[in-house]
């Protein structure tokens, strides 16, 4: 039993370093290259995987790819609120809101019609395809927009949407899904409930954790962590996701409530130094830096091409029409209606390309294969098609995209 624990410890050891030592060389070509290093990662991913070289060959439902998955998301999206800004937040929170609801309803709508026509697929699965991937995801978005600097009010506006609208993709996915299995029967009302529990839970723990996170390492009395701020922030992200998941509330949403509260203590009136927000921030770049390279390169090794080959027709036509005609469709519903964020039409179009799909799409998809409902393979191969071809095309492209669009942080001085 020892021997099988130790060989166990070092394949999981031996896969991180090949995650790193290639993950470094796509790092520098990204550099080279001027492009956001995800898109990179998941072409390195790739290589690695048992589609070509078989490197690294990490099963999607082994316990250390879950916890890769899981953990990367919680410290990226703690990252991700913690850099937002509630002044910046008050000018769009109705664009927001509309994104992170109504928006994800719409994606969906459009996205089941099409895979009803293309992949002859009964509405209910083809709905279950389009909740997966409904949402935009934090994990993509976040680490792009770290690389390019974009107009705080637009970088902040999709990196909310992002994290606020999972929760919503993630109970349609499993309400449809209870329905699929005969767990549950359709209702708005109970629907409407899940929301308010999951997101509405999620948003009170998140505001506690990262109250008592901030208190702790303030320069009040009750400052008694303020050295020890990079420790206290990992345990805020995990510790905000957890408390979340204990009251079936949606940890995402928590972790990434906790980041906002973190990156705003003036809020509560208390003030963290300037030594204390420098040691955080250090550790939660590094910290990110490495999960999200270890995220997208192990997501690169799950892509199965023999089950794409079969679909990729029909479901690439699926992903164009998620692409250009659901996701332009969602933010000009969502955005032309806020005449209060004063949005400009560079910056709406921006919108209609920034649409990632990643980590969290991915994660439901495995549970639906796991799960053995029919029509499972068509499912899991349209959303491997819409993440590569989101994050390979999107991610890429998204620093050309905003310059030619003039919103790039120099473009704004500029106009001021």
């Amino acid at each position: 039993m020892e021997t099988e624990v130790m060989q166990l410890v070092q394949r999981e050891l031996y896969m991180i370093t090949m995650v790193f030592l290639f993950g470094l060389a796509a790092m520098k070509l990204a550099e080279r290259m001027k492009i956001p290093d995800v898109a990179l990662f998941m072409i390195v991913g790739i290589l690695l995987g048992p589609a070509v070289f078989n490197l690294i060959a990490e099963p999607n439902d082994s316990a250390a790819y879950q916890f890769i998955i899981v953990l990367g998301s919680i410290l990226i999206l703690f990252e991700g609120g913690r850099a937002i800004r509630f002044a910046i937040l008050k000018q769009v929170w109705i664009t927001i809101s509309l994104l992170s609801v109504p928006g994800v309803l719409v994606t969906a709508a459009v996205v089941a019609a099409a895979a009803l026509y293309l992949l002859h697929i009964p509405m209910l699965y083809a709905l279950l395809l389009a909740a997966v991937i409904a949402s935009t995801d934090p994990a993509t978005l976040i680490p792009v927009f770290k690389q390019v600097a974009i107009s705080e009010k637009v970088r902040q506006t999709v990196e909310s949407e992002s994290a606020f609208n999972d929760a919503v993709g993630s109970i349609l996915t499993f309400t449809v899904l209870g329905m699929i299995l005969g767990q549950t029967k359709l209702s708005i009302g109970a629907s409407v409930w899940s929301f308010i529990r999951e997101a509405g839970g999620g948003t009170l723990v998140g505001i506690a954790v990262g109250f008592l996170g901030i208190l702790l390492t303030s320069e009040q009395k009750w400052g008694l962590l303020r050295n020890y701020s990079a420790v206290v922030s990992m345990v805020m992200a995990i510790g905000a996701y957890l408390a979340a998941d204990l009251l079936h509330a949606s940890g995402f949403m928590a972790t990434f409530t906790a980041g906002l509260i973190a990156g705003n203590p003036e809020v509560f009136r208390l003030q963290i130094s300037e030594h204390t927000n420098e040691s955080a921030l250090a550790f939660s770049e590094t910290a990110t830096l490495l999960m999200r390279t270890l995220i997208f390169m192990l997501l690169g090794t799950q892509v199965d091409f023999q089950t794409l080959g079969q679909f990729w027709l029909n479901g690439l036509l699926v992903v164009i029409i998620f692409m250009f005609i659901a996701r332009p469709l969602t933010v000009l519903v969502c955005t032309l209606p806020d005449r209060k964020a004063r949005w400009k039409w560079n910056e709406i179009v921006f919108m209609f390309w920034v649409r990632e799909t990643g980590v969290i799409p991915a994660a439901l998809s495995g549970m639906i294969v796991a799960a053995k409902v029919d029509y499972a393979r068509e499912i899991a191969a349209v959303t491997f098609l819409a993440i590569l071809v989101t994050i390979l095309l999107q991610a890429s492209t998204t620093g050309y995209v905003a310059k030619r669009l003039g919103i790039t942080l120099a473009a704004e001085q500029k106009t001021q």
